[in-house]
């Protein structure tokens, strides 16, 4: 049971971690593979500084890992379990909208 707890309290800390909208658009932009942090800025368009706090932060919990190559450092996922939960997130989440949309096309037949 304690492990249990452990593993919970440890579940809860990424899901905080991923509980920013623009942390979840660099896992978007890094699903396909490495990339720098000069390209996550301009597909992002936010400023450098900005993106390097959310990368370090989502280093140290794990979710990413990152190498350097001369001048430049690459971020990618550490594991693409993580771009799989988001995936199914999404769903869950289109699928709650879709729902909500009904319900608001048969309410406003009446």
């Amino acid at each position: 049971m304690k492990k249990d707890k452990t593993l919970f309290e440890l579940q809860s800390e990424v899901c905080k971690t991923l509980a920013s909208a623009k942390r979840l658009e660099i896992l978007n932009a890094l699903k396909d593979g490495e990339k720098t942090v000069g390209s996550l800025v301009e597909i992002l368009g936010v400023p450098k500084a900005n993106v390097s706090q959310h990368l370090a932060v989502m280093k140290n919990k794990g979710i990413l890992e990152s190498r350097r190559d001369g001048v430049h450092i690459y971020y990618s996922v550490a594991n693409p379990k993580v771009i799989q939960a988001c995936i199914l997130m999404r769903e869950v989440l289109t699928e709650q909208m879709q729902e909500k949309s009904k319900l608001f096309d048969i309410v406003s037949k009446y």
